[in-house]
């Protein structure tokens, strides 16, 4: 097997807040793909870089009463140290506010403008007059224009789903000093993306990306790739665009040429060749590894630039879908939104790295950690079946001098497990690692099984049965280590401490091989404990404390306010008005994203033979797939409303709160059809 040369980086995670388990869902799928490259002997570098620059920043510093750079770096440690918890090996992290990034950033500008493909022109944008700097959507707050709910951003309605502009809500406002913006001009950079129209059609349908996405992105040359505006106003904290006084480039600009940044500063360190990663005629890989809500600035923007400034494309961008925790969006009131540190307070990181990777496919879904099937899974696989191979064998060995045989009683098995790893690498390789985990406790069972046939418990009862109790227990501790090779890309302590015990030089994929013979272990030591049900609720009760400790940080109370208090009731209305409102139940037959919007759901509604389409702002708190055949009520008589996406036909319930957005479902034994009141 020839070696291969790969750089492998992740999402830079954005140097404003924590790390919580929706984002460790990539960097521990990353992290288990590197460590089987390198298992497998493999050059193999995983570099990230803390995501530093931008508005947010500015702002949050500032609140804080700190520079941004005491910020980041304050932050970068932070994050650092949740990823140390998890097992997360980075062969380095940097940084996008650094020298190296800020080298990149303009070499590769200067490469585009060079080319011709940088333009400028005078937009309008509203203007804080109070903080003196240009605002962008998020920052902006008004009444809709459409249904006229109050408080709703720049961009899109959360009640109605309408889409707009900052300059069609009512009354807009800053939401950072409350000031009324004014409409200013200035001057913008952009990025001339259709000139690379051809070339990025090309490159999507190379096998870069998975076919979803490819799929998906074809929808943005059907109506034309649009110039991309990689400049921003001062004040801004950034890196300053080579002679443009005052003019700063966008955060989404330098944040992906920090990949190239912290691999620049490891080869710097390590004495490795920047330029044979980097080249266009490289013969090494770069794997990207991101969520799909970046995939348009990985797989159009990003392939874009590089080809533009003459460097080389990368090998791969893998996609993945977000996190639900039991089946829905992430909650702080339920406590499922979990930071990285409240989970490694009360539970072992090794027992998500297992459950994700049993989960985990090549495909862009959205994966569920539905905390039951955690509990069970784990302590089924982990404790019940892997570990107990080692503790059901280990005594019996140290009974008769720590010593495996010389000699296996019946090779058919081992050698069934050791074939076994070419089919798991093949799984490992293609990030089927739901696959690949299911071979390896397939392996389990059999050596389990074999185990409990022989009985060595009942064996060593019997006199002169020594050498055979030997041979059984001799055997099945090599089908141990055959488990724990494979397993220790995903559970790297686990196998670190089997390592120990069984007193191996190395575990890496091909030292499955050679079989353990006349092998001297050591004693063993309980390798994990189960999964304690009480300190998974001990961790939701946890992530509900933190969100009431950041609620008092943010001027707060440790009691939340009366629903009331922050909800005023509306005027009063008689019975007759409250009877035209015709609720109805309905059960959602399909749900999908809807492309263009960050917030807007499509459902397909049956209302008891007639079917319905509505388009709901709960993308940030449902994924679609957890919404598929639930019952709802939804609004049946409200005239149907043409959007940007389509027509929606009624409107599903939702109570709301700090917490987010929670659908109205009525009890069980209600009917598609059938009228609520």
């Amino acid at each position: 097997m020839s070696t291969r040369k790969l750089l492998v980086t992740s999402a830079l995670p954005y140097a404003n807040g924590d790390i919580h388990l929706g984002h460790l869902l990539e960097y521990l799928q990353t992290d288990m793909w590197v460590r089987f490259q390198k298992s497998r002997g493999h050059s193999c570098y995983y570099v990230c870089a803390d995501d530093a620059h931008g508005t947010a920043i500015m702002l949050r510093a500032e609140q804080e009463g700190m520079t941004p750079e005491a910020l980041i770096e304050k932050v970068k440690q932070a994050h650092q140290a949740d990823f140390a918890k998890f097992g997360i090996a980075f062969d380095n992290y940097h940084s996008t506010h650094s020298e190296e990034n800020r080298r990149h950033s303009e070499a590769i500008y200067l490469a585009l403008r060079e080319g011709g493909h940088i333009a400028t022109r005078d937009i309008e944008q509203m203007y804080d007059p109070v903080k003196g700097l240009f605002l962008a959507d998020r920052f902006i707050k008004g009444t809709c224009p459409k249904c006229h709910s109050p408080d709703q951003y720049g961009d899109n309605c959360e009640v109605c789903g309408a889409a707009y502009t900052p300059a069609d809500l009512i009354d807009p406002v800053s939401a950072i000093s409350g000031a009324k913006p004014v409409i200013k001009s200035s001057t913008h950079y952009f990025f001339k993306l259709p000139d690379f129209s051809e070339f990025l059609r090309g490159w999507l349908r190379s096998g870069t990306v998975q076919p979803q996405i490819a799929n998906k992105l074809e929808e943005w040359f059907d109506t034309g790739l649009n110039e991309w505006d990689i400049s921003r106003d001062a004040p801004y904290f950034g890196f300053e665009i080579p002679n443009a006084p005052g003019k700063y480039f966008y955060v989404w600009l330098d944040a992906p040429i920090g990949y190239l940044a912290s691999f620049q500063n490891l080869c710097d360190r390590e004495g490795i060749d920047f330029d044979a990663f980097w080249r266009k005629d490289s013969d090494a890989e770069v794997h990207h590894f991101i969520g799909k809500d970046i995939v348009y600035f990985h797989a159009l923007f990003w392939p874009a630039m590089l080809e533009g400034a003459g460097l080389r494309t990368p090998t791969g961008v893998h996609c993945h879908g977000f996190v639900t925790v039991n089946g829905a969006k992430m909650s702080k009131s339920r406590g499922t939104f979990i930071k990285a540190d409240t989970y490694a307070r009360f539970l072992d990181p090794e027992y998500l790295r297992y459950y994700f990777a049993a989960k985990l496919t090549s495909r862009v879904d959205d994966l569920d950690l539905n905390l039951e099937d955690f509990t069970a899974r784990v302590n089924a696989d982990l404790v019940g079946k892997v570990v107990n191979i080692a503790s059901r064998c280990a005594g019996f060995v140290h009974k008769q001098g720590g010593r495996l045989a010389a000699r296996l009683p019946d090779t058919e098995l081992l050698d069934r497990a050791v074939a076994a790893g070419d089919e798991i690498a093949e799984s490992f390789e293609a990030r089927e690692f739901a696959r690949g985990v299911r071979r390896i406790m397939e392996l389990a069972d059999e050596a389990n099984a074999y185990i409990a046939e022989q009985a060595p418990w009942a064996l060593a009862k019997q006199p002169g049965s020594e050498q055979q109790v030997l041979d059984v227990c001799s055997l099945g501790l090599n089908l141990f280590r055959q488990l724990v090779v494979y397993l220790a890309p995903i559970v790297p302590r686990l196998a670190q401490d089997a390592q120990a015990f069984l007193g191996l030089d190395s575990l890496d994929w091909e030292s499955r091989r050679e079989a353990l013979l006349d092998h001297p272990i050591n004693k063993f030591k309980p390798l994990m404990t189960r999964v304690d049900s009480a300190k998974v609720e001990a961790m939701l009760e946890a992530s509900k404390e933190v969100l009431a400790e950041e609620q008092k940080l943010k001027g707060g109370q440790a009691n939340t306010p009366s629903a009331l208090d922050q909800n005023p009731i509306a005027d009063e209305i008689g019975i007759d008005e409250f009877a035209k409102i015709d609720l109805r139940i309905a059960r959602i037959t399909a749900a999908e994203r809807v492309e263009g919007s960050s917030k807007l759901l499509k459902l397909t509604l049956d209302l008891g033979g007639e079917t319905r389409t509505v388009f709901s702002g709960i993308s940030k708190h449902y994924s679609p797939e957890a919404l598929v055949d639930r019952l709802t009520v939804v609004v049946a008589n409200l005239a149907p409303r043409k959007m940007r996406f389509g027509v929606s036909e009624g409107m599903v319930l939702a109570a709301g709160g700090d917490d987010g957005l929670h659908l109205l479902s009525p009890d069980s034994g209600a009917v598609p059809g059938q009228r609520v009141g």
